[in-house]
């Protein structure tokens, strides 16, 4: 999924991303708007995990939803 792509299907992955993430808040969603560098640092400090580990949970998600 491209950036433009995550950008375009935003609302609709909305509830998709909390379902995978449960730990994200509204506000965090809202916050990503699309943007998959802030929703990496916005996984990042939620779950406590390494830069690499939250890009591999998004490429993961990624792909489930094409």
């Amino acid at each position: 999924m491209t950036q433009e792509i995550l950008r375009t299907q935003w609302a609709l992955l909305c509830g998709k991303l909390q379902q995978k993430w449960p730990k994200l808040t509204d506000a965090d969603v809202n916050q990503c708007d699309g943007h998959r560098d802030v929703l990496s640092t916005t996984l990042q400090k939620r779950y406590g995990i390494a830069r690499e580990k939250a890009e591999a949970q998004i490429k993961e998600f990624e792909r489930a939803h094409r």
